[in-house]
């Protein structure tokens, strides 16, 4: 890359960490609808210039978004009632009956028995429409736009209905092996299915677009979410197998994870295939750069999970029981960044989540390319070598900053924490932590979360975010995501809209005093051309 000025991706922005599936809606989850389009007023009405979000995909093992059995396709659970209602695809008393308490955990069977109900009457209904109807004809000119990943996930949800919900590497080998001749004969006997989940990616994916458009209006960008690795049990393992280290029968040869780490003293086994990075080259990169296109039509900015996978990734054998027995291999994202850069030029709508064990490598790689990367401030006062990296004192235009991730305990719970649980940590070493959060910050802890938020946001990151639940005050109840654990994560939601106001109110005055988000002041930047 010759030298050039690039753009900063951030400018004092800021916003909030909240996935639409925590969205406070009458239908048992957040969704694409009405509620999405409320949260966003409520971020603009209080400054707010970002809204970050987790993978949209459909969720896999676990309900996780990041076990996805699509790298292409939406999650049916964020399909709104009330906006096919609003389209005449279902009547007022089918509205009604769909509604579910908007309580937590989401009862995610019942969430998905409602939208298939849902589903199934709005494509009956939406199949008699003459075709010359405009939604018919928006409708066909989605499915030839989107044909490549649509049709076979289609035909993969289909058949994963057919044989029970288990994993593909399960079905009967001529359906696992992709029979032609056998596909062929499904693609007719499960035709209705195949039909109605076209359909639900179609509404889908309007839905969305009424969001992005608002969230344009309002000045808001939004910040998605790409795990560097897909689910075994995925429609893109099943129908690129070549672009995987698998075994002839399809179960991995090796697969993917991190090693003991804060979380666990054995590591993390993640169970994700590893890819053939020989294989993706002599395409180009060409599924990689679709991947990563097709995220950015559905977000303006994305953050990459596990960057440092980029540059080498924790190998372990596919039977292996813990992580902790791997090794480090290389990947090649020089050239893939490289491919990268030519299709979307400068500066790439890229975040690095640059966490973990990082090296020289992974750091030059990430400057190379001008990426921001993440800081967390619950790191700033533990053990970690690099914790005064993490200090919001030591912050700089080119990071993004953060009270913690989904993956972290919420401000209140890490303060309150208790040893062996959720980390590697022992009392001493949660007493030392905290006595150098007290130290740092001046206080008593007893608004510890608000003491995160107000140095974060008067910080100098380029970006500053926080999950919701940080600005709300909660405790460990309230906490998204434990890397490590097989349930029990991503069912938390919104559950009292008036705290949340309360609080959205006191953010909006510190977002004021520092100059953040959409009350920073305009600058107008010099770019001299693209590196």
């Amino acid at each position: 890359m010759r030298e050039a000025a690039i753009p900063s991706l951030f400018n004092r922005d800021c916003g909030i960490l909240l996935h639409p599936s925590s969205l406070p809606c009458e239908f048992g989850i957040g969704d694409f609808g009405p509620c999405a389009l409320r949260w966003l007023d409520q971020l603009a009405a209080n400054w707010q210039n970002l809204w970050q979000i987790l993978p949209l995909n459909p969720a896999g093992y676990g309900d996780s978004p990041y076990q996805s059995l699509s790298a292409f396709a939406a999650n049916n659970a964020f399909l709104s009632p009330e906006a096919l209602h609003e389209s005449g695809l279902i009547n007022d008393v089918e509205l009604e009956s769909l509604r579910l308490p908007n309580g937590f955990p989401v009862d995610y069977a019942a969430v998905y028995a409602n939208k298939l109900e849902l589903a199934a009457r709005a494509a009956r209904r939406f199949f008699g429409l003459d075709k010359q109807d405009p939604q018919r004809l928006a409708f066909a000119d989605f499915l030839r736009g989107e044909a490549d990943w649509l049709e076979p996930f289609a035909l993969f949800s289909a058949l994963k209905s057919k044989f029970g919900g288990v994993a593909w590497t399960r079905w009967p080998r001529a359906y696992r092996d992709r029979n032609p001749e056998v596909l062929e004969a499904a693609k007719v006997e499960l035709a209705e299915d195949i039909q109605r989940i076209y359909f639900e990616q179609f509404h889908l994916s309007k839905q969305w677009r009424r969001v992005r458009w608002r969230a344009e209006e309002l000045g808001i960008r939004i910040i998605g979410d790409l795990p560097i690795f897909v689910a075994h049990d995925s429609v893109d393992v099943w129908c690129r197998p070549e672009l995987f280290r698998l075994s002839a029968d399809g179960n991995p040869r090796v697969v993917a994870g991190v090693p003991p780490d804060y979380f666990s003293s054995t590591g993390q086994l993640w169970g994700n295939p590893l890819y053939d990075w020989e294989a993706h080259g002599a395409t180009d990169f060409s599924w990689w750069r679709a991947r990563l296109r097709k995220v950015l039509d559905w977000v303006d900015i994305v953050r990459i999970d596990h960057f440092r996978g980029f540059d080498a990734c924790w190998e372990i054998p596919g039977e292996a029981a813990t992580a902790m027995n791997g090794r480090w291999v290389p990947a090649p994202g020089w050239k893939l960044f490289e491919a990268f850069a030519a299709d979307l030029g400068y500066p790439l709508p890229v975040i690095a989540e640059d966490l973990g064990v990082i090296t020289p490598e992974v750091v030059a790689l990430r400057d190379a390319f001008h990426l921001p990367g993440l800081r967390i401030e619950q790191f700033a006062f533990g053990s970690d070598a690099m914790k005064d990296t993490f200090l919001p004192d030591s912050y700089d235009g080119n990071c993004v900053a953060y009270t913690g991730t989904h993956d972290n305990d919420t401000v209140i719970g890490w303060f309150n924490s208790q040893p062996g649980i959720d980390s590697t940590r022992d009392a001493q070493a949660i007493e030392e932590e905290r006595v150098a959060a007290l130290a740092y910050f001046g206080g008593d802890g007893s608004r510890i979360h608000w003491d995160f938020i107000e140095k974060l946001y008067h910080s100098a990151a380029g970006a500053a975010l926080m999950p919701v639940q940080d600005i709300l005050g909660l405790g460990s109840e309230a906490r998204m995501n434990t890397p490590g654990t097989a349930s029990g994560s991503w069912g938390w939601r919104i559950t009292d809209e008036s705290a949340l106001q309360s609080a959205l109110a006191l953010l909006s005055a510190v977002t004021v005093a520092s100059g953040r988000g959409l009350a920073a002041e305009p600058v107008v930047q010099s770019i001299s051309g693209p590196p």
